[in-house]
């Protein structure tokens, strides 16, 4: 006799976060660089296909208009949200600003071009975001939420650089604020041997749905 089958449930809160992940993967996906201001707060993921070898299986996972494998998967919510005054709220632009930042960032740096990164993004009821990041998260295991650290850090302000300096900084050198962070012992050519590694057997998985 088999054993006890839990039966699928659609509003378990697994399945509602999953719902929303697959509804931002089947979205459009868009040139990173020219990304027209609009309202809301959501998730988004960001995916690479330049010509840099360490992240030479990204690439073929997204070339031809396929974008599988997200480098980048991340949130953005009202900054009243985080006090639980942000729920709903209509007027913010907090997920556009989030990908103009890391735009930014990418500009900023000396070996990545913005032209090589695109991104799906979803504006999302705040309460379905850090559930649906998380999912998106889990699935993916992105490189740059997952090995490489740092991407998505803010400058921490004056006098307040004693940290070390992000991996992400030491393999993508040029935000300013980053070099006057600490050094670290890793160089760039070790962290992207850890990429290398990393990358090497990766394949997109078939669904988020949860069960």
């Amino acid at each position: 006799m088999s054993g006890n089958v839990i039966p699928f449930n659609p509003l378990d809160k697994r399945n509602l976060g999953a719902s929303v992940a697959d509804d931002l993967l089947a979205g459009q996906v868009h040139p990173l660089s020219d990304i027209p201001p609009f309202l809301g707060a959501g998730l988004y993921a960001l995916y690479y296909t330049g010509p840099l070898l360490i992240y030479e299986n990204l690439t073929k996972h997204n070339l031809d208009s396929r974008f599988l494998a997200p480098i980048y998967v991340g949130k953005a919510i009202p900054a009243g949200a985080r006090k639980g005054g942000g729920l709903g709220e209509p007027h913010t632009r907090a997920l556009y600003k989030r990908l103009s930042e890391h735009a930014d960032s990418i500009r900023a740096v000396e070996n990545l071009d913005i032209s090589d990164f695109h991104c799906r993004y979803l504006v999302v009821d705040d309460i379905w975001i850090p559930l649906g990041e998380s999912l998106l998260i889990a699935r993916f295991a992105p490189v740059w939420n997952s090995l490489v650290d740092g991407f998505g850090n803010h400058d921490p302000g004056k006098h307040r650089h004693q940290g070390l300096r992000p991996r992400w900084d030491v393999l993508h050198p040029g935000r300013e604020w980053a070099l006057k962070c600490r050094a670290r012992e890793e160089t760039a050519e070790v962290i992207a041997g850890d990429v290398k590694v990393y990358l090497r057997d990766m394949l997109p998985p078939a669904s988020t749905r949860g069960r």
